[in-house]
């Protein structure tokens, strides 16, 4: 997800000589970016072999650095080459030149790593590259089955780096020495393998090994995998970044098992299919989804579920949605088993390896002890992982565009390419969906997904993640910056950290973080809707329209305040929430609305007393609550069992509905009319899909006439969507279209997540565009 041409200075780098001169020149070549750990040492080294030139390249602390010789014309249709034949996994965003006085060398070397100050970039994970795939399946190839194989255009980058610069030295493949036959390879310039820091065999390692009940090594342990997973256990498989609960998906009993065990209530697992063909027949797969499913980054993509489907009904109840994700590594490769082998399930379900809120596992003996009770068997291997890294999640747009909701694996530590310069400074994100930021200059680097900040567990991944990649970045923050919720666990370790601090409003966060990836450096009209924020006035928000630039922010209008009962108390049990909003609109708790007939009496009796008295009811502008409230209201989910849950299922239900076309009435600063509304139409018998996308539509219609409303008073015409709300796709769309026909730009998230997932970015922006010398 890099965004920008790269950087050229020094001499031109593209132009052939003119001046009819064959004198040897030499250049000096420091190029930047992501050029370490893909394989562009041996393509520098390939490409001045081809064309017949002298020279050397060596990593460096800032890059790659190479010196260059031979005739003018050569020179340059290399400087040329250097950046448009690049290999794939290679990201340069600056190439600087400059004239050397010739030497006269003959032959062209790569050289030990050069030591000193500067800074380069890691690749994030790359899936397994269709070469290795074919000599996995080769049974006269020598890596035929070997669950690590790998390349310079595949395989662990990210999650097995130390320290830079990148060789194998600096990362968790140290403790792997190289066979005769692999040392070969890395040093061999004609072979794919050339100087691949991964580089493995069956001979030199890692070791594959099966831990349970029944214990088997190498070979043998993946046959005994794929067997117990046809029989309907559970295996804990460790993966690139952390371990994962792997179970047959369409076997009703070990999926229903595995829910159990994690106590995950009905969020919806993930599923992994063993190619693109299988995935269309769970899911509705456009070119575009195909793309993003089939790419390096193999993240989870979310397509709309098909019916009839094969998976077990307990895979993703209650959800319009059926995450799924391809083999992204040789081992997930194998669990599917090669041709010849015996039967394997031929759907996955692949969910992080951890108790549920608890951060990724990704130790190996706290795997024995921290999943003991969730699996049946663990199937690990000895490579140790470097820092934990969950799988990524996106959605693909109408229009084809990527929505990421949770950005890690295949995309972190990618850099994002910032609009406006800023001091070196850690942004700690939020409480929930954690991610960290590092920026300096122009370029700013997200941790992989941390996750909820609650636990111990949590907070010591934050603090390994923050660590890890600031020696990969070698960004020394002189400022932190984080949220202003004065309970965040996240702000609290920025005051402990005893550097300068900027608390970031988190609203504001939001839209930063969008201007950001989109390069803006001017004003915009944000739209944040989200479940919590904490707000200027000390309410909680989260149906925001503001106006908003890296300097500072104006509430232009927000979501009429209705009242939080309990705070968490009410997030989880939506019933609640819609009593708190009909009452705040001045709507009676009739038993015949479901909402209020879910409710004993007694729950009731004490909630009306409440509000009434006004008990733990702080004020909420949120439009995730409303969501909530509606879902709720309309007896689609009244008790939640993970965070969102009643919007999904509120989504879910305004898919099937056909042909609707007009909402409900609805303001922002005044909802009692779409209560109202909604509330008619459950008595008069009106079908509760039909009910669900009115709500949409509605909600849509009050964005369009807020930010009309903005345009006259401040003349801006650029509109960001942003915050977990328009994580619904439904919304989104109708948001994007409604506001595009009223002639606004309307900008949403590509490179990170809506949500809270890409706060860091945002804060890390504001705090660093505004820090004092």
């Amino acid at each position: 997800m890099s965004i920008k041409q790269p950087l050229v200075s020094g001499s031109a780098v593209a132009e052939p000589d003119t001046t009819g001169s064959h004198r040897p020149v030499r250049r000096l070549i420091e190029v930047g970016g992501v050029v370490q750990g893909v394989g562009f040492r041996p393509f520098v080294h390939t490409l001045a072999t081809e064309l017949g030139l002298s020279g050397q390249v060596a990593n460096g602390p800032a890059g790659a650095r190479i010196e260059i010789e031979g005739g003018p014309d050569a020179v340059a249709a290399f400087c040329h080459r250097l950046t448009a034949d690049a290999p794939p996994l290679a990201d340069i965003v600056s190439v600087a030149t400059s004239e050397m006085p010739s030497t006269g060398g003959t032959g062209f070397a790569i050289v030990p790593s050069a030591a000193g100050h500067g800074r380069t970039l890691i690749p994030p994970d790359a899936a397994t590259c269709d070469a290795c795939l074919t000599e996995l399946a080769d049974p006269a190839d020598r890596r035929h089955r070997h669950p690590f194989i790998t390349c310079t255009d595949c395989g662990p980058r990210f999650t097995i780096t130390t320290a830079m610069p990148y060789d194998r030295a600096m990362t968790t493949m140290a403790a792997f020495p190289m066979c005769p036959d692999c040392a070969a390879e890395y040093t061999d310039p004609s072979d794919r393998r050339f100087h691949a820091q991964p580089i493995a065999c069956w001979a030199c390692g890692p070791r594959l090994r099966l831990t349970g009940a029944v214990r088997r090594e190498g070979g043998a342990a993946l046959a005994e995998a794929r067997r117990m997973l046809a029989a309907g256990a559970i295996v804990a498989v460790k993966g690139l970044g952390g371990y994962h609960l792997v179970c047959d998906a369409t076997a009703p009993r070990a999926v229903g098992e595995l829910r159990r065990r994690k106590a995950r209530g009905d969020k919806p697992f993930a599923v992994m299919t063993p190619d693109a063909d299988t995935a269309a027949r769970l899911g509705h797969l456009g070119p575009a989804e195909r793309r993003v499913l089939m790419g390096r980054s193999r993240p989870i993509v979310l397509l709309r579920r098909r019916s009839p489907t094969p998976l077990a009904p307990q895979v993703c109840p209650g959800s319009p949605d059926i995450g799924v994700m391809l083999p992204y590594t040789p081992l997930h490769r194998l669990l599917f088993g090669l041709p010849g082998d015996p039967p394997a399930p031929g759907v996955l379900v692949v969910t992080s390896g951890n108790v549920s809120g608890e951060p990724l596992v990704t130790d190996d003996r706290e795997a024995l002890r921290r999943l003991a009770g969730l699996a049946d068997a663990w199937l690990w291997h000895d490579r140790p992982i470097a820092v934990a890294c969950d799988d990524s999640v996106v959605r693909v747009r109408a229009d084809g565009s990527p929505l990421p909701i949770r950005r890690s694996r295949g995309f972190a530590p990618a850099h994002i390419r910032l609009p406006v310069a800023v001091r070196p400074v850690l942004a700690v994100g939020g409480d929930l969906k954690n991610t960290l930021c590092l920026a300096d200059g122009d370029a700013a680097w997200l941790s992989a997904h941390i996750g909820d900040m609650d636990s111990l567990a949590a907070q010591h991944a934050f603090e390994r993640a923050e660590g890890h990649l600031r020696a990969l970045t070698r960004v020394e923050p002189v400022r932190v910056a984080a949220d202003r919720h004065p309970g965040y666990r996240s702000a609290r370790w920025a005051r402990r950290d005893g550097r300068p601090l900027t608390l970031v409003q988190h609203h504001h966060a939001h839209i930063a973080s969008a201007m950001a990836e989109h390069g803006l450096d001017e004003p915009v009209l944000g739209i944040a809707f989200d479940g919590t924020g904490y707000g200027d006035d000390g309410a909680v928000w989260g149906g925001e329209v503001l106006l908003a630039d890296y300097a500072g922010h104006r509430r232009l209008a927000h979501l009429a305040y209705a009242p939080l009962p309990g705070g968490d108390a009410a997030v989880r049990n939506p019933c609640r929430m819609a009593l708190a909003h009909l009452r705040a609109a001045g709507l009676a708790w009739s038993p015949d609305l479901p909402c209020a007939a879910t409710c004993p009496p007694e729950e009731l009796r004490l909630l009306e007393v409440q509000l009434a008295r006004g008990i733990a009811c702080v004020p909420t502008s949120s439009m995730g609550r409303l969501f909530d409230a509606v879902s709720s209201l309309v007896g689609v989910c009244h008790r939640a069992g993970y965070e969102a849950q009643a919007a999904v299922e509120l989504e879910a239900a305004a898919l099937t509905a056909d042909g609707v076309r007009d909402g409900y009435p609805f303001a922002l600063e005044n909802p009692a009319p779409l209560l109202a509304a909604i509330v008619a139409d459950l008595r008069a018998g009106t079908a509760v899909p039909l009910i669900a996308a009115r709500f949409h539509l509605a909600v849509a219609g009050a964005v369009r006439t807020a930010c009309r409303k903005a345009h006259r008073s401040t003349g801006v015409r650029t509109v960001v969507l942003t915050g977990g709300v328009f994580a619904n796709a439904l919304l989104d769309e109708m948001c994007t279209a409604g506001l595009g026909e009223d002639g606004f730009t309307v900008l949403g998230h590509t490179v990170v997540p809506p949500g809270d997932g890409g706060l860091a970015l945002g804060q890390a922006v504001i705090a660093g565009h505004l820090a004092d010398d």
